[in-house]
């Protein structure tokens, strides 16, 4: 049944990611990877939000897991940063190493402080 909940959270994530990556990258002008970092903070603030509730087993598989782990992409994050490091592109390659990584981190950390809140 775990399987299961993975693969139907996934099945939403995975599209999810991808339009929400083209609507956000058609609207800049700009080589940097606006999308990815996107999908990648929005899934650390559900993920956040999740393990502060605490959520079930089975609330965690499907949107934790499979929701949240479709959603969000390190190997495109990985890939997009080296390509822009390969391309020239150092400077944006730093930032988007270190903004990513932070503002998931932070995103994260606010998605857990949301949820303490509500739940009080």
């Amino acid at each position: 049944m775990t399987v299961l909940l993975i693969a139907l959270g996934a099945a939403l994530g995975a599209p999810l990611r991808y339009l929400t990556d083209r609507a956000v990258q058609a609207r800049h002008d700009s080589v940097f990877p606006w999308g990815t970092m996107t999908v990648n903070v929005t899934g650390s603030f559900v993920l956040g939000l999740l393990v502060a509730l605490p959520a079930d087993t089975g609330v965690m598989s499907f949107a934790g897991t499979g929701f949240c782990g479709a959603l969000s992409t390190y190997s495109t994050f990985g890939y997009e940063t080296v390509r822009l490091a390969e391309e020239g592109a150092r400077l944006p390659a730093l930032l988007n190493a270190v903004a990513s990584v932070a503002a998931g981190l932070g995103a994260a950390y606010c998605g857990m402080v949301v949820s303490q809140a509500v739940t009080g």
